[in-house]
């Protein structure tokens, strides 16, 4: 899944903003209500930027769906979060977390069992599907449309939508972020992407998008999962746990799923 986190790493330095660069504090963990803490007083989250609606980066702050779910935790644990950016690779092997750089990671990231051997995700907090962006107007039954038409298709690298197409038989031009994947539909390098569906609804927002639509769905029965280390931190997993359980009692998680995506599905 995809600036994402970028302010203080030119300078290789870390400081206290929510955006932050990837830097430890040399092992000293602290421990607040039994979590585990890289850094004391924050709530450190590891994600990939840009990602909206997940995450993103607006006047100098990181802002998004996962953003405001990791509140409640930060929250709970009376500290505030920090966002790093860092690649999506480090997130999904857990050598970000490993290294000390973060307490979690909040990427809108699938839970796959590969990946679950590296990390330990929390129960599934968003249901996500891919979609097939391209010109306005553009339709395909199948992934075997695009295949037939020979069609150029692009895709965010280390993601499950670019698996998903490569299972499909493709080759598709590998972006490494999310706005570059759009840049390269608009640019004309390809000619129809596949990224997650609520990421595309998010884009086709924005006037500057306008020539563009939804030409499939791909219903893939994925899931987003938050993670932290490896058989390390076992607390924090369960606050992150009890924190999507008590938001979707108390209609926190509808507000925020209101705020960033739209109308909250049933059973969502």
């Amino acid at each position: 899944m995809s600036l994402r986190r970028r302010l203080a790493a030119s300078a290789g330095l870390c400081v206290t903003a929510l955006i932050v660069a990837a830097c430890g504090n040399g092992g000293k963990e602290v421990t607040v209500q039994g979590a585990k803490l890289v850094k004391k007083g924050h709530l450190t989250t590891c994600t990939h930027l840009p990602y909206p609606p997940f995450q993103s980066a607006q006047g100098g702050k990181v802002v998004g769906f996962d953003v405001d779910v990791i509140d409640l935790v930060a929250k709970k644990l009376g500290v505030t979060q920090q966002v790093i950016d860092t690649p999506f690779e480090t997130i999904k092997t857990g050598s970000a977390l490993n290294a000390g750089k973060c307490d979690l990671a909040a990427a809108g990231m699938t839970i796959k069992p590969d990946r679950a051997k590296f990390i330990d995700f929390s129960k599934p907090y968003f249901n996500a599907t891919q979609a097939l962006m391209a010109k306005k107007g553009t339709t395909f039954t199948s992934l075997d449309d695009v295949k037939a038409k020979k069609l150029k298709v692009g895709s965010q690298a280390q993601t499950t939508g670019e698996e998903y197409v490569q299972g499909k038989g493709f080759d598709p031009k590998s972006f490494k972020d999310s706005a570059s994947l759009l840049n390269g539909l608009r640019s004309g390098q390809v000619d129809v992407i596949v990224e997650d569906y609520p990421v595309v609804q998010g884009w086709l927002k924005d006037p500057a998008n306008s020539a563009y639509g939804v030409a499939a769905n791909l219903n893939t029965g994925e899931q987003y999962g938050f993670a932290v280390r490896k058989g390390h931190n076992p607390k924090l997993l369960a606050m992150i746990n009890q924190a999507i359980d008590e938001s979707k009692q108390d209609g926190e998680y509808k507000k925020i799923y209101e705020k960033w995506i739209g109308p909250l599905p049933a059973g969502a």
